[in-house]
């Protein structure tokens, strides 16, 4: 089958379980209230696009590229992001469930999540640093051995991270959630 490509064109309450997204390139191009959930969206690539209020759960992105895409208000459980194709991987979460998804070894400086639920999500060996967590709530994600230098923790919650275990220096975080820091000594902050 030949791949496409596919520019500036609206996608709107498609459902691609049923009815598959054709493979190809789609640049500038927003998806609105479109299924995505459990399918296999292998070696696609998507710049400049934009998905708002679209489900992914479970769905398979191995080799797809990713390249300034913005995900609002969209449903992400599950997902392996580490499966991407690395190249110029960018892209800004808003409002969006990643609980569950995995970004393991990824090289992702700079990216903004905002207003996240992220519970369970892998963040071990990747490279965040300069990467902000607003309003995200990180219940039981997992750092380890991850780059959060210059970082911006702030407005974060329910995180768990060793500093003898991760990079952190620069890193912003607030007098509120300092004990996330500080979890393994079993502390009683007050």
């Amino acid at each position: 089958m030949q791949e496409i490509f596919i520019e500036n064109t609206d996608f709107n309450a498609e459902n691609f379980v049923l009815n598959p997204l054709r493979k190809g390139e789609y640049d500038n191009c927003s998806f609105s209230g479109c299924l995505f959930s459990d399918t296999h969206m292998l070696s696609f690539t998507f710049a400049d696009c934009l998905f708002i209020n679209c489900n992914f759960s479970n769905c398979s992105l191995k080799g797809s590229t990713l390249r300034n895409v913005s995900f609002k208000n969209c449903k992400m459980l599950g997902i392996r992001f580490e499966e991407c194709n690395p190249f110029l991987l960018s892209f800004t979460f808003e409002e969006c469930i990643l609980n569950f998804s995995s970004f393991y070894q990824t090289k992702i400086k700079g990216t903004k999540f905002n207003t996240c639920k992220m519970e369970q999500v892998d963040f071990s060996e990747a490279d965040l640093s300069r990467s902000v967590f607003k309003n995200c709530d990180l219940n039981a994600a997992v750092f380890s051995n991850t780059n959060l230098e210059k970082a911006d923790l702030f407005s974060a919650s329910n995180f768990n991270i060793d500093p003898e275990m991760n990079r952190i220096l620069g890193a912003k975080f607030s007098s509120e959630n300092l004990a996330g820091l500080l979890y393994k000594y079993k502390l009683t902050i007050t």
